[in-house]
């Protein structure tokens, strides 16, 4: 029987197993397994449409001149605001350029909103707003319009950010989670880790022989220039930050329906990064990254593509670490140095919280 019973009806009751989370938890933030969670199973339940439903860092929407723009937005709430190499201003441009041109996009403008504590110091304000103005301006993606909200006392942790980006995507450009396929080769732009390990540094206090500074970093350029020379070559892109480079991964395996195999010997980490995580028993697979990105391209453009990343400083320590292939669809595997292989799933929520 078919007709209007038949069709779906949002009943206004919660999808998710409240039984199990009948309040949000931290880790629900932390870009792992119980983000995914509420991600797909509240949000996207509740607002699913073609747009959203490719869970990018960005949507990619037609317009009707015939012209594809991108938008992204995000939410910056790290703590401490103001760590080695930049702050919570920085982190907000650069963490929005970055989404919109995963996307494949040519990063056009920024929105900003502000929500400000009662009583937050106005030269603490001061130091982000510039540090903002001047990330833009060195990226060339200004600030076009914003919002400025403030809470009681207590209320509002300090400050907290979002940021829009809006984005064109030139034509002939696709760039996607579903899009890789078995044979591509993975591509890592350089060292992974160092954000999540340099903020941490300020919070428990750690001290290294030199300075550890975040890697936050605006990627369109170099983005562009692998767009540019490896065309539709370059299957997907993204920047592995909440969840590090293993979630990313996680979720294009799953978006893909494909599997991935890492070489644990391939994928460049810093000693001081490394050192750091086996004291604190962090995997660098899943420590926040904001200055790096994954780019899976076709294997016959693969070396060209390593040559263009790595003529930017921004990639100069970039490597193929991987390839996709058609065995344990969804899921990610790691050669270890020693010859075993590993499974590399996605962690319930976050080892590092608030970095981002």
């Amino acid at each position: 029987m078919s007709g209007e019973a038949d069709r779906p009806v949002f009943s206004g009751s919660c999808p998710l197993p409240l039984t199990d989370y009948p309040t949000v938890q931290l880790a629900h933030g932390g870009g792992g397994r119980l983000s995914q969670i509420l991600v797909e199973g509240l949000f996207l339940e509740a607002f699913r449409n073609p747009a959203l439903e490719s869970l990018h860092d960005g949507a990619v929407l037609d317009t009707a001149a015939g012209g594809r723009l991108a938008v992204s937005t995000d939410s910056f709430v790290v703590r401490p605001l103001f760590f080695p190499g930049g702050d919570i201003g920085t982190l907000a441009i650069h963490g929005t350029v970055n989404d919109v041109a995963m996307c494949g996009a040519w990063p056009l403008a920024l929105t900003v909103g502000f929500i400000l504590e009662e009583g937050f110091s106005m030269e603490d304000l001061w130091r982000i707003v510039s540090s903002m103005k001047t990330a833009a301006g060195a990226a060339g993606v200004p600030l076009v319009t914003g919002d400025t909200k403030v809470v009681d006392r207590g209320k509002g942790d300090g400050v907290y950010v979002n940021t829009t980006g809006v984005g064109l995507v030139p034509e002939g450009v696709e760039v996607a989670p579903t899009r890789a396929r078995p044979g591509d080769k993975v591509l890592l732009s350089g060292e992974i880790a160092v954000h999540g390990i340099a903020v941490m540094s300020v919070r428990e206090g750690l001290d290294f022989e030199t300075e550890l500074e975040t890697d936050s970093a605006a990627l369109h350029r170099p983005v562009r220039a692998l767009l540019e020379s490896c065309g539709a070559g370059v299957h997907v892109l993204r920047d592995p930050t909440r969840g590090g480079v293993a979630s990313a991964l996680n979720e294009i395996a799953a978006s893909a329906s494909v599997g991935v195999r890492l070489e644990e010997t391939a994928i460049p980490v810093a000693e001081q990064v490394r050192g750091a995580c086996e004291i604190l028993g962090f995997d660098p697979l899943y420590v926040a990254n904001e200055g790096k990105f994954l780019a899976i391209v076709e294997p016959g453009v693969a070396d060209q593509a390593l040559e263009i990343m790595r003529r930017d400083p921004l990639g100069s320590q970039a490597e193929i670490v991987g390839e996709i292939v058609d065995d344990h669809p969804g899921k990610v595997f790691l050669k270890s140095r020693v010859g075993g292989q590993r499974i590399v799933d996605m962690l319930s929520g976050e080892q590092l919280p608030r970095i981002c």
